[in-house]
Formats: C-alpha cells, sequence, structure tokens
C-alpha cells in the first residue's frame, strides 16, 4: 500500500510505522491519521507481525501535534466531529490492537503526537524527548484521550499540572512520571525498541491479545472519553479559541479574552 506521509517497513516478527512530514515536524493531519489507521490494520492482518513499533522521521519530532491550520476556522460541530472521528479511526483503534504497539519516541512528542504515544501500548523515548499538551494555549483541551490517559499513566496531580500549565518534560522526568518506560539515546532508540519487541514476539500472540484486553478493561471509563469530546468541541465556539489560534499561526503571543 502507498502512502504520502509515512513510511511502512516490515523486518519479520516486527513491524515498523514512520510518521514522515518533515516540514511540518510530523504533524497529523486527516490525511496521516487515515493512512495511520490504514496501516494499523494491515500489520495487524499480517500473521507475520508480532509487535509494532511506532516512530516519527528524523531526530527533531515524534509527532509535534495535529496541524492547527487544518482546523483553525472549525465550529463547535466541526470539532466534535473532528476528535470523535481521530478518537475512533486512530487513538482508540491503536489502543484496542490486538498486537503490541511500541512508541519510540523521539524528540517532540506535543499535544495529538504525545496522545497518540499515549494510546500505544508503552513507550521508549530518546534523550532528548520533549512530551506535553499545550492544548490550552491555544483555547482548546486535549482531544484525542488526553484528559483520560495522561491521569491514568501519571496520576491526576502530575497530569493537571502538565495539561494547566500547557509545559512540556523531559525524558527523564517522563521516566520519573512513569509516562515512559526506558529511555535510551537517539542513536539506539529504535535497536532498544526492536530487542524490546523481540522478547515479546517469543511470547503467545493469542494470550498477548487477550492481555492487552484485559488490561484495557481496568482503565476504560467511556463517559470520561465522551466527555472530553463533548467539551473539545464546545471550545471550538469560544473567543479564546478564536484568539489562541489565531496567535499561533501569526507566531505571536496569545491574549486570551476569557469567554
Amino acid at each position: 500500500m502507498k502512502y504520502n506521509n509515512l513510511l511502512v517497513e516490515t523486518k519479520n516478527p516486527i513491524g515498523i510505522i514512520t510518521v514522515s512530514r518533515p516540514s511540518k515536524l510530523n504533524a497529523l493531519n486527516r490525511e496521516t491519521i487515515a493512512e495511520l489507521h490504514n496501516a494499523f490494520k494491515a500489520l495487524e492482518s499480517d500473521r507475520e507481525i508480532k509487535v509494532i513499533i511506532l516512530t516519527g522521521s528524523g531526530e527533531k519530532a515524534f509527532v509535534a501535534g495535529a496541524d492547527i491550520s487544518e482546523f483553525a476556522d472549525f465550529s463547535e460541530e466541526e470539532g466534535v466531529r473532528l476528535a470523535a472521528e481521530g478518537q475512533k479511526k486512530l487513538f482508540d483503534f491503536v489502543e484496542n490492537l490486538s498486537k503490541p504497539v511500541v512508541a519510540a519516541v523521539n524528540g517532540f512528542a506535543l499535544g495529538g503526537g504525545l496522545e497518540l504515544a499515549m494510546a500505544c501500548h508503552f513507550r521508549v523515548a530518546s534523550d532528548n524527548a520533549r512530551m506535553g499538551l499545550p492544548e490550552v494555549s491555544l483555547g482548546l483541551i486535549p482531544g484525542y484521550g488526553g484528559t483520560q490517559r495522561l491521569p491514568q499513566l501519571i496520576g491526576k496531580g502530575r497530569a493537571m499540572e502538565m495539561i494547566l500549565t500547557a509545559g512540556m518534560i523531559d525524558a527523564k522526568k517522563a521516566l520519573t512520571y512513569g509516562l515512559v518506560n526506558h529511555v535510551v539515546s537517539p542513536e539506539s532508540l529504535l535497536s532498544f525498541c526492536e530487542d524490546l519487541a523481540g522478547n515479546i514476539s517469543k511470547n503467545s500472540p493469542v494470550a498477548i491479545d487477550h492481555a492487552i484486553k484485559s488490561i484495557n478493561i481496568g482503565f476504560k471509563n467511556t463517559e470520561g472519553y465522551a466527555a472530553e469530546i463533548e467539551a473539545f468541541g464546545t471550545c471550538f465556539g469560544t473567543a479564546d479559541f478564536k484568539e489562541g489560534t489565531t496567535a499561533f499561526l501569526n507566531k505571536r503571543k496569545a491574549d486570551f479574552p476569557g469567554e
């Protein structure tokens, strides 16, 4: 299958998906989300593939967020649809995949990029990685499951601080928080993930599928995800959203009216 924004390679029993939009720091747009869905679906149906690694092209970014220019003029209804479709097509899809997905986080993982990494079954970061959910600086909230998965991974208080400050944390702090499992050098990131994937691939794929399902059930609160989608959409009707996105696209500091 041909992709415009991805590189997909198989090194049996491992599949590697690389988001490749270097001019946009691998930011997610609708086309990339659709391509990721198709790539994950194809690798899941490939009986030779036991584990999938997801990473970003280059050393600067895993995925540096969503492509804001694509939705800056959306209405509330379009915002709700954006979040709901994205969660269903990619983020929930990855989380519930029958094969383990390891996020190899190289560089920036911000906004939708961090949400994508959190949807993976676990994460390994290079020591130059930076992670954050900056959406409130745009007059938004995380809309791809970030308000739900981040507290599950690092606890409510730390998640509140990360989301409300819109700040970034480095790989060392992410390891301390439990947001990532390991931190390695950029040069050894992929090989480290491949070794982990190799160890996983020796085990029963049927048992692994059931383990993923069982673990996920314990953390799934569908009401929380639905509330996030609705609140995300509501933000699109606010003056703060208009100011935040306009300021971002014009590369200036936002002056939020608070309404």
